[in-house]
Order: C-alpha cells, then sequence, then structure tokens
C-alpha cells in the first residue's frame, strides 16, 4: 500500500521544527543585512547554538552513530520547515552533516566514537566540512592524465598524512575564527600512479587546524549569513588512522555521501518555493493594484497560483519517494535521488520566478520576500553536483547501462 500520511512523531517533528523556525531561525535574517560575509556568518551563531541546544543536529545524526535521525523522511521534514523560513542557518547545519557523512557512510567504529563526540552534545555550535571542491572545478574529478582531477595531495609521512592543496565552495570549513571547522573530511589523491578508482582518498583532520590558509570568504548572491570560504592546506598533518574508509576508495565514498544529500536539495526547493507561494497568494488575496477585485479573481493569476501550488506538491512527492528509498535501501534510491534534486532545484527557479510576475514591480523591493527567495534559489541547480555538470550525467549513465530498467524506479518492474 502507498501511503504519504505522516506518522504521529513525524507530525510533531513537522510543528515542533515549524515552531522553532518561526520563533528563533527568524530572527536570525538580520544577520544578512551585515556588511561583509565573515560578519553575517559569525551573528548566526548564537541561532546555530539555539539548533544545536534544542537537539536539531542530533536529529540529523543517525540513532546507530549515537544520534536522534529515524531516517531520511525526517531530515526531509525538518529540512522543509527551517530552509523556508532561514535558509543560511539551515545550510550551515545540514552542511555540518554533509561534512560528517565521509565518517558516518565509511568510518571505523573507533572513527565514528571520536570524531562524531561534539556533534552528539547539546552544546557548543560544532562544525564539519566536506573538502571536495576545488578551485579550477571539481566536475571531473575523476579525470585521468592528462587531466587533473583532484588536485590537492595527501602524502605518508610516519604515522600521519601530509595534506597540501587548495578548497573552495566548502561550507564552514575555516570555522568561526579561520581556523578550521571541528573536523574536516577533506578528499585528497593519495596515489599519483594509480588509475583515478584508486587513486583518491577521504582523510579526516580534526580542528583547530594547522596549516589552513584563509584566502576569501566567498561573497554570495544568496544564502547570504552562510560561509563559503576559499582557503590553502600547507602541510596539514593528520594521523593515518583518520583515513576514513579504504585507502585509495575515496571517489565511491563521496558518490555515496552525494547521492545521500541530493534528494535534500530537492527538499530545499519545495521550501523557497512554499514560502513564495505563501506570500504570492496573500497578495493576490489582498491587492487589488487599482482595479475593483482582488487580483486572485483574474483567471491568469489563478492560474498561476494554481501551476505553482501543482509544482510544489509534486516537487515534495518526489522527494519523499527518493527519502523513502534511500531509507529502505531501494536499487533505485540513486535514480529518485538524482531526479528529485533536478526536478526540485530547477523547479524552485522557475516558479519563484512565476510568482514575482503576479506580484509585480512590488516583488523587485527587499521588503517583499521573493527577491531573496529567488537569490537562494539560484544556487540549487548548481551545487550539490551541479545539475548539468554532474547530475544529468549520473543519470545518463544510468540510462546507458545494459541493465537499466525505465519501470524500476516506479516499482512497477
Amino acid at each position: 500500500m502507498i501511503d504519504f500520511t505522516l506518522t504521529a512523531q513525524q507530525r510533531d517533528l513537522q510543528l515542533t521544527c515549524r515552531k522553532f523556525a518561526k520563533e528563533v531561525l527568524n530572527e536570525a535574517r538580520a544577520a544578512e543585512l551585515l556588511p561583509t560575509p565573515e560578519e553575517r556568518f559569525r551573528a548566526t551563531r548564537p541561532t546555530y547554538e539555539a539548533m544545536v541546544a534544542a537537539g536539531y543536529l542530533r536529529k540529523c545524526i543517525p540513532a546507530p552513530a549515537g544520534g536522534d535521525n529515524a531516517g531520511m523522511i525526517d531530515m526531509a521534514i525538518l529540512a522543509e520547515e527551517f530552509y523556508s523560513v532561514n535558509p543560511s542557518v539551515t545550510l550551515t547545519m545540514l552542511g555540518t552533516v554533509l561534512g560528517l557523512l565521509p565518517i558516518l557512510l565509511g568510518g571505523t567504529p573507533d572513527q565514528c566514537m571520536r570524531l562524531l563526540e561534539p556533534f552528539l552534545k547539546t552544546r557548543g555550535a560544532p562544525l564539519a566540512g566536506f573538502c571536495f571542491s576545488e578551485p579550477g572545478g571539481s566536475a571531473n574529478a575523476a579525470s585521468p592524465p592528462p587531466g587533473e582531477g583532484v588536485r590537492t595531495t595527501a602524502k605518508r609521512e610516519g604515522d600521519n598524512w601530509i595534506v597540501n592543496g587548495r578548497k573552495k565552495w566548502v561550507s564552514s570549513a575555516t570555522g568561526w575564527n579561520r581556523e578550521g571547522a571541528d573536523v574536516l573530511c577533506i578528499v585528497c589523491r593519495t596515489d599519483s600512479e594509480a588509475p583515478p578508482d584508486a587513486a583518491i582518498s577521504i582523510v579526516a583532520v580534526e580542528g583547530p587546524v594547522a596549516g589552513l590558509v584563509f584566502e576569501r570568504a566567498i561573497d554570495t548572491i544568496g544564502h547570504r549569513a552562510h560561509l563559503v570560504p576559499q582557503f590553502s592546506l600547507k602541510n596539514v598533518a593528520t594521523p593515518h588512522r583518520n583515513l576514513l574508509g579504504q585507502e585509495g576508495a575515496g571517489l565511491a565514498l563521496t558518490a555515496g555521501a552525494f547521492t545521500a544529500t541530493a534528494a535534500l536539495v530537492g527538499v530545499f526547493g519545495v521550501a523557497l518555493m512554499r514560502a513564495a507561494f505563501e506570500f504570492a497568494l496573500h497578495f493576490a488575496r489582498t491587492e487589488k493594484r487599482g482595479g475593483v477585485h482582488a487580483i486572485i479573481e483574474h483567471q491568469a493569476v489563478g492560474y498561476a497560483l494554481a501551476d505553482a501550488k501543482t509544482t510544489i506538491e509534486a516537487a515534495r512527492y518526489l522527494n519523499w519517494r527518493a527519502c523513502h528509498a534511500l531509507d529502505t535501501q531501494s536499487p533505485s534510491a540513486e535514480e529518485l535521488a538524482v531526479e528529485a534534486k533536478i526536478f526540485g532545484s530547477e523547479a524552485a527557479v522557475r516558479v519563484i520566478t512565476d510568482l514575482m510576475r503576479v506580484v509585480g514591480i512590488e516583488s523587485y523591493d527587499h521588503e517583499a520576500p521573493l527577491g531573496r527567495l529567488l537569490q537562494d534559489a539560484l544556487a540549487l541547480p548548481i551545487f550539490d553536483g551541479g545539475n548539468m555538470s554532474i547530475r544529468r550525467r549520473q543519470l545518463h549513465a544510468m540510462l546507458m547501462r545494459s541493465d537499466y530498467d525505465p519501470l524500476a524506479a516506479s516499482g512497477a518492474a
């Protein structure tokens, strides 16, 4: 039986998250008005600490690892409620969860116990970063010579790995004070001679990070109070025991981490569309724009709102379907997660733009939320694996497999 009804526990989670977002996350929006990226990010620290203290970071860490998360559906519920109110701070927390995924997916019991400890407490403001992207792009991370692929290197010296290279676009990677996040999971080349599927590894570095050199905080179009720095790693030492998974298996571990996050990016799109729709609906019901009737009575406005709401519901349920497939380890989980990411992220840009047409010139005023929501939405098709450079490539590769079944994802195979 197919049933999209939330359990009593999931409904309680939804309502609790909605209340917290309204009362706590909404107040942190003022941070986005500060002049520099780092000032804006640091101003969100009390709000992030409140999220941690309320147990929301624990709710993102699976129960087998010591957290309180019951699955990806719960993550999707939390993400929609939080992201619809404050994308910046929500991305700081969920970017930290992404930073922990190589540990959760590939770590030994000892590594999980050591490295996850700060993130299981309900105090402080612990940060983690997944250091994958590099200046010059990482869409071809597996490229063999003469392509560069991953340029950051880690060489074994005694009981340590010595890491050198540069990274970019890594959420919160340089931490609150430029000394590095509490944990950085760094994708690096550990064998210069091996083929790509055996040359790349992931090592964990615990902060503060000696040898991390801050270069700049990217002044992003959206997510104005979220930090994405560019930085160098110069002779950064980390114990050999912090190698995550098998040496040379880093690309597979990276793919696993980004499969888990794809569906959540689709949920981000749902959250932004939902916020835009609520504003546009209220506007259409209350504004006459100099006419006799509220503009919602005009067919063009009503149809635009109907199309937007239809897209929101379609995107939400595709994402829930993908999250369910991930929870149940369905063979179709990767396909559904990638499709949910592509559809939800691109729909958000289109729907918010369409709703700006409904509102008209008032949507170009910062007092209205639509411009800000569009700024945040623009990132969704191009981060967490760009839809053109990576996600469609993944689907293309699936479609080319001789054993691909086009009905498998629907459960009709």
